[in-house]
């Protein structure tokens, strides 16, 4: 009698110990079942410092990650890319205000374009360059007939329209210092792209591509655009009838940009930082000629910085910059400096302007617009 209860015991056990570990795979295969259901977004790893140069931003080998996302998680952080997110049209595409989950504000840019293994290739290449003067790339999206971008959101948008929208508020202005600031940034982001192995050539720099944050703070747009547009469309995506006054005049193929066409690029942002204006708008109309000649003429005439800088520059610190906009325009782009030393240079004037301000007092060898500021002294 003993036994057979020993057996009936063991049978027991048995079977209690297999229902236990069959409810275990159960439970297993469930929360593993959420859990894959629950990610809505792929995510792809990589080492951001494996392409940084020895003076890029962030600590080597800190792990970030490139964003798959679906376009349902798009429309969900863009209200439908309703019109009230739209925030313009870019290089890529339509642009769009969003609110990830997270709540991470971002910037959604979206065209039309079928599924690509380029455009994916292209996004995640980009995704590898980072610097504090560069926009991020956060992720990308392939469906519905679309493709997406997904960026960091800078709240300030593009400088441009700081220096060209007349209709902001009169006592809301940049003054020279804070532009020198914002060139500064621009140039780092631009130095760092160039010091990059291979070197990385934006070929689409311009204004409207210096976006600034809340505390104003420049990061250059749009890196890798140009290429990334070049393979996945057919022919040149740049081609208009219409010159563009920010592309190198010496390289009028845009394949064969080399460093020296974005220094030719942001000689013309470091000129509407000055004068206040399209540069497109004021010689569109005149005779064929140098960028170059056309700043020697005015400069003689004394009559093409922004009159919102009045009162803000040295005569000293002015004319460094005029010197600098005249060598980043030379027609040879061999005689044209490199992005480091740009950055130098601009640096060593924005120090010398705070300089003068904190030693003299503010209005102190301050410069009126309307005087002789380039006679030769």
């Amino acid at each position: 009698m003993s036994r057979s209860l020993a057996v009936i015991a063991g049978v027991a056990a048995g079977g209690l110990a297999l229902v236990i570990i069959g409810l275990f795979f159960l439970w297993f295969y469930i929360f593993k079942s959420r859990a894959l259901s629950s990610k809505t977004s792929e995510t792809v790893e990589w080492n951001r410092g494996g392409r940084m140069s020895s003076t890029g931003c962030g600590p080597s080998g800190d792990q970030q990650s490139l964003r798959q996302f679906t376009l349902q998680e798009l429309e969900l952080a863009a209200k439908n890319f309703n019109e009230s997110n739209y925030v313009g049209k870019g290089t890529f595409g339509l642009v769009y205000k969003g609110l990830l989950l997270d709540g991470t504000l971002v910037a959604i840019k979206r065209r039309l374009g079928y599924p690509m293994q380029e455009f994916v290739e292209e996004v995640r290449s980009l995704s590898k360059i980072w610097h504090r003067n560069l926009v991020t790339l956060i992720g990308y999206c392939q469906e519905g007939g679309c493709q997406v971008l997904v960026y960091e959101y800078m709240p300030n948008g593009s400088i441009s329209s700081h220096l060209y929208d007349t209709r902001r508020d009169p006592t809301v202005r940049l003054e020279f210092k804070q532009r020198l600031s914002i060139a500064i940034g621009a140039a780092k982001g631009l130095s760092h792209l160039h010091s990059l192995v291979p070197p990385v050539i934006h070929k689409g720099f311009k204004t409207s591509n210096v976006l600034v944050d809340e505390n104003f703070v420049a990061k250059v747009a749009d890196t890798g655009m140009v290429k990334l547009l070049q393979k996945i469309e057919d022919g040149d995506p740049f081609q208009t009838s219409e010159s563009n006054v920010f592309s190198d005049p010496e390289i009028p193929n845009l394949e064969e940009l080399r460093e020296a066409g974005d220094v030719y690029s942001f000689g013309v942002f470091l000129l509407e930082l000055v004068i206040g204006r399209e540069v497109a708008q004021l010689i569109s109309h005149e005779s064929a000629g140098s960028l170059a000649q056309w700043v020697e003429v005015h400069m003689s005439l004394n009559d093409f910085i922004d009159q919102r800088l009045a009162g803000s520059f040295t005569s000293g610190g002015m004319k460094r910059l005029i010197r600098l906009i005249l060598q980043c325009l030379d027609l040879s782009g061999r005689r044209r400096p490199k992005m480091e030393f740009i950055t130098s240079e601009l640096d060593q004037i924005l120090e010398t302007e705070m300089t003068l301000t904190i030693v003299m007092g503010d209005g102190t060898a301050i410069v009126t617009l309307g005087s002789q500021l380039f006679t030769s002294s």
